[in-house]
């Protein structure tokens, strides 16, 4: 089992959720209202008054072979739209209840 975290643009939210459920993967958790800065370049996501964009992160708990299709996925959004801001992480899951 893997662990897809993901860190996007508030404006990707629907888009992110429903890619999840079209590929299959029907469970995960959203955050909303999460602050960030990307490690190389774009505008910082605080929802303040000088940065009022913000982040939300999904993390999703997917089987082995789920994992590269969704980050393909995820890739060809991110690609479409560089200037809004998506990352991905996937790591091993150890043990799940």
């Amino acid at each position: 089992m893997k662990a897809i975290f993901v860190a996007y643009n508030q404006a990707y939210n629907q888009e992110v959720a429903n890619m999840f459920e079209a590929k299959g993967q029907r469970g995960y958790t959203i955050w909303t209202e999460v602050g960030g800065r990307g490690s190389v370049d774009g505008e910082p996501h605080l929802g303040s008054h000088a940065w009022p964009t913000q982040n939300h992160a999904l993390l999703s708990m997917v089987p082995d072979e789920s994992a590269a299709a969704l980050m393909q996925a995820l890739r060809e959004l991110d690609q479409a739209n560089p200037k809004l801001g998506l990352r991905a992480w996937v790591l091993p899951v150890e043990d799940a209840i």
